[in-house]
């Protein structure tokens, strides 16, 4: 399978070339003047990022972790019992009266759902974050949008870009969508899974810049599962 990732971004310098040792797919990244090093596989693209974005942290230089720790189980709540009331007297005339027993009743746990796709590359976002002295981005229902609907484009039309056939940039499509500060955008194509997506942007120093920038606080995700296109949408 091709995978392709690409990050977007306003004032993007960088050209196009292709490595040939068959990494995971093909990445772009925005970013003013910066280009991949020619390390992994795949086709870079250059990355786009805002001007106001400052400086991202710098990552471990240890192979990060992907994996995301299963949520913890729900525990069932305690079990809740009636006392059986004190037996009344016995009536003048020999009778039988239904003794009332005592009842027990244990709430079952509640079940819990799996992560969307778009949830699990929020909490591996912030996993490595976390490892690089950033605060965790939050989920932005704007960002969302501009994601998804970049995603779904993109896979309905059959192009992978930044930038639309019509020229509208990853800025425009997030403001369009109601978010005043577009910061930074990732996009990726053909992963299977948020780990494999996760792996291909942090193996890119442009997507791993992007995604390690302690001044992006906010963040929405798109995948349209027809053609696995992944976007990444961050803002200030």
């Amino acid at each position: 399978m091709t995978l392709s990732v690409l990050l977007g971004g306003l004032g993007a310098a960088g050209g196009t070339f292709a490595l040939r040792s068959g990494h995971l797919g093909t990445l772009s990244v925005a970013v003013p003047e910066t280009r991949d090093d020619e390390t992994s596989a795949g086709a870079l693209r250059p990355f786009a990022v805002s001007p106001a974005s400052s400086t991202s942290a710098t990552p471990s230089t240890s192979a990060p972790a992907t994996t995301q720790a299963p949520p913890p189980s729900t525990p069932p709540s305690p079990p809740s019992t009636s006392a059986t009331p004190a037996p009344l007297p016995p009536p003048a005339k020999e009778s039988k009266e239904d003794t009332p027993t005592s009842s027990s009743t244990t709430a079952s746990p509640k079940p819990r759902s799996a992560p969307t796709l778009t949830g699990q590359v929020l909490a591996l976002v912030n996993d490595e974050r976390e490892k690089a002295g950033c605060d965790p981005v939050a989920e932005e229902a704007h960002l969302d949008k501009a994601a998804q609907g970049h995603s779904d484009d993109m896979s309905q039309r059959d192009y992978f870009s930044h930038d639309t056939p019509e020229g509208e940039s990853f800025a425009d499509r997030i403001t369009a969508a109601g978010y005043p500060k577009p910061g930074a955008e990732n996009i990726a194509k053909g992963a299977t899974s948020a780990d494999q997506v996760m792996r291909m942007w942090m193996n890119s120093s442009g997507h791993r810049r992007n995604i390690l920038n302690c001044s992006l606080t906010k963040l929405g995700v798109g995948v349209a599962t027809d053609g696995r296109y992944w976007t990444q949408d961050f803002g200030y």
